[in-house]
């Protein structure tokens, strides 16, 4: 019994600590393709980044405030207060499909990445842009100008920039749900693998 009253607080004490303890937050601010939309808890691409942070011991907590549905400008807007709560050594913005679907103006997305890339960076954050692309039906002209506008602002902000998240899952069948536009839980760690060898080097 006396052995039992001595152990106990020590076992409570452990079961209290967390799992993972970092110095710095790496947050994430993305859309569904960062949400785990339709996909279970655990399975998404980001929660997989948590993991392989983890096991090749770099020293960051992952942080993901990705909402699926967010644009540019939801996500200027959350970011101020992101940035205050977590004070992120690293963002990595995932914004701007959603403005592609739905076709809205390429000055306004790029504004808002601008913003948020420089509000960021004033708060200490070294920022990865994740580039995203829209179908070829919204015509060639906007499509290109597209996907050139992550480009684009990589240079001008001196950011790094994964160009395309979905690189390699070009195979809608094998790779995404029915609706054909987010990828399913198979394509996850293809997503990873495209973030991963950009992302590891601001993680040292």
């Amino acid at each position: 019994m006396r052995v039992l009253q001595l152990v106990l607080p020590w076992c409570l004490m452990l079961a209290a600590l967390p799992a993972y303890s970092a110095s710095k937050n790496l947050l994430v601010l993305g859309d569904s393709l960062s949400a785990e939309y339709g996909l279970a808890r655990g399975s998404g691409w980001v929660s997989l980044m948590q993991q392989r942070i983890a096991e090749e011991k770099l020293d960051a907590a992952v942080v993901n405030a990705s909402i699926s549905g967010e644009t540019t400008s939801g996500g200027r807007t959350r970011l101020p207060a992101l940035m205050r709560q977590h004070k992120p050594a690293v963002l990595i913005l995932e914004l701007g499909g959603n403005d592609g679907l739905r076709g809205l103006s390429l000055a306004a997305t790029q504004a808002n990445l601008r913003e948020m890339i420089r509000e960021a960076t004033a708060g200490g954050a070294r920022v990865l842009l994740v580039g995203m692309q829209v179908p070829p039906n919204y015509g060639p002209d906007y499509s290109k100008r597209f996907a050139a506008m992550y480009q684009g602002l990589a240079r001008e902000r001196g950011v790094k920039l994964v160009p395309f998240l979905l690189a390699g899952l070009e195979d809608t069948d094998r790779f995404f749900q029915p609706d054909r536009i987010h990828p399913n839980q198979r394509a996850q760690a293809v997503m990873l693998d495209n973030v991963w060898p950009v992302l590891k080097p601001l993680l040292k």
